[in-house]
């Protein structure tokens, strides 16, 4: 009984502090700059909607959420659809340096973005393509495709090769039984590469933020625009930062049980 409510009682304290910086942002974004850098308060004394209002009727600040939501959603396609034949390769054939090609496509992962912001800088600079949304989804492909194939692999890998050898016999060409029978097959796989993706390109700030100036900001670069001569505007920037949580948390709650399909099956 004694270690039942011990572990209660840790859970209780790693969600409060998991909690604690997300309700507080939200805290602060209910109130005024005066009250933010007065007196320490747990909720808003005047509660005041004016820093939402301030995001939702400035375009510069909602832009950036269209912005976001655009490069993203069109990296994530993009991986996803790249990764899918290359994760059904990798799963189902041998082929010389597989393994290696494999390992290759994951260091790309490993590596930070800041070694490849100058190559990327300097060709979109030279094809015309900066400050574009499909600037910045191309640029995050780099990321996301390897980790996209490592995820898809080991759900493909899952599904046992009799069910190819079945469907071609039965007269199926391979884009239908790809479409029709093993898409189905892996698509809590699909969901779970597709979370990740969203997230990491969600978040990712460097690359979004140096290949975009105007037409494609993102909202983490637009949340600079808080500093100015008169101090940091604390409720606004408090107000975009808990509608930046937004998106992703719908996300999570869309795919959450592919997530934990994921985690049974040990890939993720």
């Amino acid at each position: 009984m004694m270690r039942k409510n011990f572990s209660r009682l840790m859970l209780l304290c790693f969600l409060t502090a998991s909690l604690l910086p997300i309700y507080w942002m939200l805290n602060m974004s209910l109130k005024t700059n005066e009250e933010i850098i007065g007196v320490m308060t747990m909720w808003p004394t005047h509660l005041t909607f004016n820093n939402y209002l301030t995001i939702f009727t400035d375009e510069s600040w909602y832009s950036g959420y269209i912005n976001s939501i655009i490069y993203v959603a069109l990296n994530m396609v993009m991986s996803v659809t790249l990764a899918l034949p290359a994760a059904y390769a990798f799963s189902r054939y041998s082929f010389l340096g597989d393994k290696h090609v494999f390992f290759w496509l994951l260091t790309n992962r490993m590596t930070p973005p800041a070694v490849f912001l100058l190559p990327f800088f300097q060709l979109y600079s030279t094809v015309g393509m900066m400050d574009t949304h499909l600037a910045v989804a191309l640029a995050h492909l780099l990321f996301n495709v390897p980790l996209a194939v490592w995820i898809l692999e080991g759900f493909m890998s899952g599904i046992p090769k009799e069910i190819d050898e079945t469907a071609y016999i039965d007269g199926y060409s391979f884009p239908k039984f790809f479409v029709k029978i093993f898409l189905p097959l892996i698509k809590s796989g699909i969901g779970v590469t597709a979370f990740f993706c969203f997230m990491f390109s969600w978040v990712e700030l460097l690359l979004a933020r140096t290949l975009t100036s105007v037409n494609a900001k993102p909202i983490a670069a637009t949340m600079t625009r808080t500093v100015s001569a008169a101090g940091m505007d604390w409720g606004v920037l408090a107000a975009a930062g808990t509608l930046t949580i937004v998106p992703g948390a719908l996300v999570i709650w869309f795919v959450r049980h592919y997530i934990a399909k994921g985690f049974a099956m040990g890939r993720v």
